[in-house]
């Protein structure tokens, strides 16, 4: 999972930074294993999610649902990466086809997505994210 999102977004754009990309890693990973320590230390405290159905989330509420008992991610490839850095910020972002279960139920959604990283403090923090319905093959 995470060696291939890294080689395609150094493929999209090769000045992502080495600690970005970890971070990036990182967080993917921290998604699929409903890590909530790394969670908390990836998502910014004001971090806000605009979910497929157009709701806002917070960070506290992302980790609820990440991390819930029966909920599951199973892991994934992001397809058409989008890497956008400038000095303290980048956008990362593509198309994802998520899958798991959630309160007993299997879920399957192909989503495009953008996740906002801002660096404070000198670590790189997702600060917001916007995910979309993306149709088959777009």
């Amino acid at each position: 999972m995470g060696p291939i999102l890294i080689a395609a977004l150094l493929a999209a754009a090769p000045a992502v930074p080495p600690d970005l990309a970890a971070a990036v890693r990182a967080y993917d990973e921290a998604q699929v294993k409903g890590d909530r320590a790394a969670l908390e230390r990836l998502l910014a405290d004001d971090y806000t999610l605009v979910n497929s159905a157009g709701a806002t989330e917070t960070k506290a509420e992302l980790i609820r649902d990440y991390t819930a008992p029966g909920f599951t991610l199973e892991p994934f490839t992001v397809e058409q990466p989008i890497a956008k850095v400038w000095p303290g910020g980048a956008v990362m972002g593509g198309v994802a086809l998520l899958r798991g279960m959630d309160g007993g139920k299997r879920y399957e959604a192909r989503l495009r997505f953008a996740d906002i990283w801002a660096k404070r403090g000198g670590r790189w923090q997702v600060i917001y994210t916007q995910a979309a319905r993306a149709p088959a093959g777009g």
